[in-house]
């Protein structure tokens, strides 16, 4: 017997947008009572399976059963107009009442609404401290507050409140390397079952579970996600296997029955023959030819009825095997020497050289001017606090975390034909079939698109540039994409013989990209360091740059 007990559970649940456009088309399934990251292609569905899990939406049809309280935090949790620490820790009515109270207010309604959280003042900002945001009071407005001392605040008041059920969306999208720790220890300690929807996959590697969003079903691996995926990956390769075999045994059946029905051809035409030369008695010769199409008939029937099974088997296993959705190109080459110098940075006494295909990372904390940075690169030559930038090319290539570059008004093929204007719209339109941009998709203006969509647009048009970009610069390039995503742009960024320099906090990504050097930029320069490691950056000893 089962000792699975669910703590949500969907069953059919379909919802569409009123414009009609579909979402969820019957989705069955359920969370257990540990922790889940809830996995999928972009535009799947998963947002909107939390917001219905939640009762902010309600399905078309179907049903969404929790067992208990229900709590959310929303990845645009620093949009609340108005909205201070105490509304993150959900104590704003307490702080009120007792700041009434002080000032000598009588009314009953405020001693309710105190009741026994006369220490809310002190509990509180215990609970910050633990979390390494001590030096924010009740009373900070979010505007006032980083995005990542917004989100280890709300954290703390949802940990507080001790839902049955708490929904993660995004909880380290845009934060710096410290505060992801902070957010990965909250949540590896989490009470209560925990649904999170994130493509940080050191977070979905400390989940107990993985549920994938997945052709209309949810299916659910007991396991994190790096786990899952070599599970998927050796389900993939089996399917595969499988699917080869059913087409080879199709394949063989209908060789099969080609035989028979020259055999039974050839039987035809030899009675056929014997009948002319009247070699046989008429009624031997009629009785003959019933017996002989009656055995014809059950041969074939029999041929028949196994290429059907043996097609059957085929389109099974076809359905078992996922499309492939990963970028494939062949990328211009701009013939880099592995010493020619492409960037200076001077920043005091210190000089950094970029060179080549070098791979370059840059690392630092949030607010410590690596946009800035990376934009005097795209530029060229100009200077960002205490750096100095200088160019020796002018074939940059910039990917911005938003994406603003794009005009919205153009066809994703002369967005990218913008960038190449002596290739052929044939050959551009071949290109990005491998962006998985095919068709009358290549005719959609960009502001119709999906994000990851839009992205793939944005990538196409950096990395086909003619003439290829010498010097590749990205800056947080995986914010807001899913991990299909950013498995895409690590396909792509493999076969590009450029360099490249990148923002970001996704040690998983940075991982993959095989970079060659580590700078952290400081308040005191640039510093050599030997990559991210445990909970923050350890530099070389001694070695500034």
């Amino acid at each position: 017997m089962s000792s699975f007990h669910p703590a949500v559970v969907l069953d059919g649940v379909t919802f569409a947008w009123p414009d009609g456009t579909p979402v969820l088309d019957g989705v069955s399934g359920a969370f257990g009572r540990g922790r889940t990251g809830l996995v999928g292609a972009n535009g799947v569905g998963k947002s909107t399976l939390l917001r219905l899990v939640l009762g902010d939406l309600v399905p078309a049809s179907g049903g969404v059963t929790v067992d208990g309280t229900v709590a959310h935090l929303d990845q645009f949790v620093h949009r609340q107009a108005g909205a201070t620490v105490a509304d993150l820790l959900g104590v704003r009515t307490v702080v009120e009442a007792l700041a009434a109270i002080e000032s000598g207010s009588t009314d009953p309604s405020h001693f309710d609404a105190v009741g026994d959280a006369w220490d809310v003042h002190g509990r509180c900002a215990a609970d910050l401290a633990s979390v390494g945001v001590s030096t924010l009071t009740l009373d900070r407005p979010l505007t006032t507050l980083s995005g990542g001392e917004i989100v280890l605040a709300a954290l703390t008041g949802l940990r507080q409140r001790r839902a049955d059920v708490t929904l993660l969306d995004e909880p380290t999208n845009n934060l710096d390397r410290d505060t992801r720790a902070r957010v990965h220890d909250l949540v590896s300690a989490w009470p209560g079952a925990l649904v999170v929807v994130s493509h940080d996959v050191a977070l979905l590697d400390r989940m107990d579970a993985t549920t994938e969003l997945h052709a209309g079903g949810l299916t659910t691996f007991g396991g994190g996600f790096t786990a899952w995926r070599e599970h998927l990956a050796a389900e993939q390769e089996a399917a595969e296997q499988t699917l080869r075999t059913a087409e080879q045994k199709l394949r063989a059946e209908k060789r099969q029955s080609q035989e028979v029905e020259t055999r039974l051809a050839h039987r035809s035409r030899q009675g056929a023959k014997a009948a002319r030369e009247k070699r046989v008695p008429k009624i031997l010769l009629n009785t003959r030819k019933f017996k002989s199409e009656n055995s014809m008939a059950k041969v074939r029937g029999t041929q028949q009825a196994r290429i059907d099974d043996a097609r059957e088997a085929v389109d099974t296993a076809a359905g078992a095997v996922r499309e492939d959705r990963t970028i494939r190109i062949d990328l211009p080459d701009p013939g880099l020497s592995p010493r020619r110098r492409l960037v200076e940075l001077t920043s005091g006494d210190t000089v950094v050289e970029l060179r080549g295909t070098e791979r370059v990372a840059l690392l630092g904390r949030n607010g410590i001017g690596k946009t800035r940075l990376l934009r005097a690169l795209v530029e060229g030559d100009a200077s960002t606090g205490d750096v100095r930038v200088e160019a020796f090319t002018t074939r940059i290539g910039h990917l911005d975390q938003r994406l603003d570059e794009l005009d919205d008004d153009d066809t994703v093929l002369d967005t990218v034909r913008a960038a190449c204007p002596e290739a052929p719209p044939g050959r551009v339109r071949g290109q990005l079939a491998r962006f998985l941009l095919r068709d009358a998709e290549v005719a959609r203006p960009v502001g119709t698109l999906s994000g990851g969509e839009r992205f793939r647009v944005a990538l196409a048009r950096l990395l086909l540039a003619d003439p290829a970009h010498e010097l590749l610069v990205l800056d947080e390039p995986t914010n807001n994409l899913d991990l299909d995503s950013i498995d895409a742009l690590v396909s792509a960024l493999a076969s590009t013989r450029s360099g490249l320099v990148v923002v970001s906090h996704d040690d998983a990504f940075l991982a993959q990209l095989g970079i060659d050097r580590w700078l952290e930029l400081t308040e005191e320069g640039l510093v050599e360091v030997t990559g991210p490691e445990g909970d923050g950056i350890h530099p070389t000893a001694g070695e500034v740059v």
